[in-house]
């Protein structure tokens, strides 16, 4: 156990969750960028308890997949197995185990790519595996605050129980936030240096993972096309000028796409849709997943200079969209969440979906709002019954209705 990280360990969200699955399934799978703190959380959950393999050490790594019998055999449960991806042949060995033993806990396994992990773990353990996600520190981890809530939902009873721990408002905290990003080396201080962080995630990102994942024979190429995908955070997602810019064709631009997705750097929100109408949009919007890889990749040399430059609304809309889907990953459960533009004009930021209803929320860099940031709510009105109470995300200071149902919310609360 690495005792020199966990001094700087703060406690996760996720964790009663994850003591809750580790309870009720013999296997369970945290995944997740590298980088996030998902060994360094199951390390410090496991302690004493069980014994804890890296396959990033590769003789172990060929002995998996050599001769995966004799490393379970070496390797005996409760044991914490670090970088499953690299030894896929392990997976159809822990299912004969499990299914001898059906011991719950027997497995913790963490995996930073979600691409081919996930079809060979529904394949090889369907109904033995709880598998969860994990984000760097929400701005609730980072300050220390109460994160083990609800998952954010714009409705009276939770924004009244989240504004009793809520973070600041203030811009430039806000952007300060946005710009170290949520990587807990950088949070915790244990790396001083934020631009050779990131310049060294980038290049082991580049180095590591996309040579598994994929066949990149341009590494320049393909980097360019990372940034390019930074520059367009919270916008649409427009794949032939994407791929005109990065000097690709639009087939590499989406396959290198679904890369970004399954090492989770960036997300796609998609349109929500109805069969009652055929005047809604069907591309979905790109979000990078952590603010401050997107804020170095696109070159903004101090929080001040982001905040006033013209990627401000964009980065900010960034945040709080991942601060949400934070909110509902470490609490173990998927976000429904999409965003809304008809051919009309008419858009609202992002749509919670929750039982059978939807919750509007629009994303405000400002803390002047008026009650016309939610008059595109009632385009949900035509679709009888499922519209529920909404909220403007801005900078104001404090929670304040706007109408019966809908509120202005101070980003701090998120």
């Amino acid at each position: 156990m690495n005792n020199s990280r966990l001094r700087f360990y703060r406690g996760r969200s996720i964790e009663d969750v994850w003591n809750k699955a580790s309870d009720q399934f013999p296997v369970v799978l945290l995944t997740g960028p590298r980088q996030v703190g998902k060994t360094t959380t199951l390390e410090y959950l496991c302690r004493k308890n069980r014994r804890y393999i890296t396959l990033d050490d590769l003789a172990l790594r060929s002995l998996a997949r050599k001769d995966p019998s004799l490393f379970l055999e070496k390797f005996p449960p409760p044991v914490l197995i670090d970088e499953i991806q690299y030894a896929p042949e392990l997976l159809p060995y822990i299912k004969m185990h499990v299914d001898r033993s059906k011991k719950p806990g027997s497995f913790w396994l963490t995996g930073s790519q979600q691409f081919h992990l996930m079809k060979g773990v529904t394949e090889s353990l369907a109904g033995r595996v709880a598998m969860l996600s994990i984000l760097g520190f929400s701005s609730r981890e980072a300050g220390e605050r109460p994160a083990r809530q609800e998952p954010f939902l714009p409705s009276k009873s939770n924004l009244d129980l989240r504004s009793m721990s809520a973070g600041s408002v203030r811009l430039a905290d806000i952007y300060q936030s946005i710009w170290m990003g949520s990587f807990p080396a950088v949070v915790t201080g244990r790396i001083k240096d934020r631009s050779l962080f990131y310049r060294s995630y980038i290049q082991t990102y580049l180095e590591r993972d996309i040579r598994d994942l994929a066949r990149v024979g341009d590494m320049e190429t393909f980097r360019r096309f990372l940034v390019g995908c930074a520059a367009r955070t919270g916008q649409m997602l427009n794949f032939s000028d994407l791929s005109r810019d990065c000097g690709i064709s639009v087939n590499t631009a989406r396959s290198w796409m679904s890369i970004l997705t399954a090492s989770c750097q960036v997300y796609l929100l998609q349109p929500w849709h109805s069969n009652i109408t055929t005047r809604l949009y069907k591309t979905p919007k790109l979000y990078f997943l952590d603010t401050g890889l997107c804020s170095y990749l696109t070159e903004w040399s101090t929080p001040e200079t982001l905040e006033v430059g013209n990627m401000s609304g964009a980065i900010f809309e960034t945040f709080v969209v991942g601060e949400i889907i934070k909110s509902w990953w470490n609490r173990g459960l998927d976000p429904g969440l999409f965003y809304y533009r008809d051919k009309d004009g008419r858009e609202i930021d992002l749509l919670i979906a929750r039982d059978a209803g939807l919750y509007p929320v629009e994303i405000k860099k400002s803390a002047n709002v008026s009650a016309d940031s939610i008059k595109s709510f009632a385009s949900l009105d035509r679709f009888k019954g499922v519209r529920r109470s909404g909220g403007v995300v801005c900078l104001y200071p404090e929670l304040l209705p706007v109408d019966a149902g809908d509120w202005l919310i101070p980003v701090g609360i998120v």
